[in-house]
């Protein structure tokens, strides 16, 4: 039940509270954030985009709102997690929403929750907040990443004129379920009947694509009804509603970027008579993405990698972008991952690309100690004690590969956003 406190009057207060106002930090389910949703008035004027998938979420949302923004639109953006400040996770005209605002919205939604005798979870008020956001700055279209598989998210209680299904992985498995087939028809709870629904997943469980049929979405899926190649330096792209040749790589690195650039254009495409955009727009767009910690390489020497890769599925990517990346004389991995997560498949995928292994505690409840990780290292056979080192923290694991690294070397940080976050704050 509510109850009746003071409330917050700073960002860092705001946050606070909300990490504690809910009993559970993940609780799957629609009918409080609607009711407080319901409360607030919050129905959206705008064209919706969600975006949801196992891995891609980010770069997805990132292309589209360069894109969007290079046609002169203005765009909300809602993502998560954040790596330095939560400000990240809303922008609107792609700069992030400043502590004023956000406790504006924090406001209002903690007032419509008091009214309702109910509680709401960290990422449920933080996205009603960003909706109401995005409702009085008047955005002319609003991209929403869906944070924890599709039916049951925050995100979803929103109707959606656009869904996008980047992938389907092994993640989550303990809200989820524990194959492809339940996992994807959990992310699919994003369509909607006679709304345009876009997947970016070539190997569709059939019985995802029985569940897709149910719902009667305005369906796209790539292979089928569009598809892009590589041609050297370029690629071409070709979906339903027409295509584009010679187009530059986006500014995001690795080539599997150009299967969620294709998604995103063909959900352009799709929404051409609401949301027109030129070739121009594309190209431009393509350009002047930025996303930090989506294998992002540092300039400098010894080369430092920063990818936020958390499942199997990420950590394979990772992996095909370090074998393509160069030649380094030896590579350093900084880890720290969550508890939760496969962490002996992700460190499996990418055995092959470290050397030696600087492996940090993540201190949240969900984070697994250094421990925990190198009984994963042992599990799948690295076993040299000369190469694995325990760290307290990402920090100083990184500052014990950058003491340690010579220009020729390169630093890989990776396993989760906290220790991503936790180097950029270094930097």
């Amino acid at each position: 039940m509510a109850e009746k406190t003071a409330k917050p009057t700073s960002l860092t207060d705001w946050l606070l509270y909300l990490e504690h106002l809910h009993p559970k930090v993940i609780d799957m389910g629609l009918v409080r954030v609607r009711q407080v949703k319901d409360t607030v008035g919050l129905i959206p004027t705008f064209p919706l985009i969600a975006v949801g998938g196992t891995n891609g979420k980010g770069s997805a949302c990132a292309m589209l709102e360069s894109i969007l923004s290079c046609a002169g639109y203005r765009v909300g953006c809602y993502t998560s997690p954040h790596l330095l400040k939560y400000n990240e996770r809303v922008r609107i005209e792609q700069k992030a929403v400043s502590d004023e605002e956000l406790c504006y919205a924090f406001d209002v939604i903690e007032s419509a929750r008091l009214r309702c005798d109910t509680s709401l979870t960290y990422f449920e008020f933080g996205t009603l907040a960003a909706m109401h956001l995005f409702t009085q700055s008047k955005v002319d279209v609003a991209i929403l990443e869906v944070g924890l598989g599709g039916r049951l998210d925050a995100v979803n209680v929103f109707d959606a004129d656009c869904a996008i299904l980047t992938n389907i992985d092994l993640d989550h498995m303990d809200y989820l379920g524990s194959t492809r087939e339940e996992i994807g028809i959990e992310k699919v709870g994003i369509f909607r009947k006679n709304k345009i629904a876009i997947c970016g997943e070539p190997n569709l469980p059939e019985v995802v694509r029985k569940q897709i049929n149910a719902i009667d979405a305005k369906f796209f899926c790539i292979g089928d009804d569009f598809n892009y190649k590589v041609d050297n330096i370029q690629w071409d792209y070709k979906g339903p509603v027409g295509g584009y040749s010679s187009l530059p790589h986006p500014a995001l690195r690795g080539i599997y970027q150009l299967k969620n650039a294709s998604i995103c254009l063909t959900a352009l495409g799709v929404l051409r008579d609401k949301l027109p955009v030129t070739a121009s727009d594309v190209r431009r767009g393509l350009l002047e993405i930025s996303l930090p910690g989506r294998f992002q390489v540092l300039p400098g020497k010894p080369a430092t990698i920063l990818d936020v890769a958390h499942n199997p599925a990420a950590a394979r990517v990772l992996a095909d972008n370090l074998g393509a990346l160069g030649f380094h004389q030896y590579t350093y991995g900084v880890i720290g991952m969550l508890k939760d997560k496969d962490i002996a498949s992700v460190v499996q995928a990418l055995k092959k690309y470290v050397d030696t292994w600087l492996v940090a505690s993540t201190d949240i409840a969900r984070g697994a100690s250094s421990d925990e990780i190198i009984q994963a290292l042992k599990k799948i056979g690295i076993t040299n004690e000369d190469k694995i080192h325990a760290f307290p923290n990402a920090m100083t694991a990184y500052v014990f590969a950058r003491e340690h690294a010579t220009e020729n070397d390169r630093i890989c940080v990776f396993g989760s956003f906290y220790t991503v976050s936790a180097v950029l704050a270094v930097l």
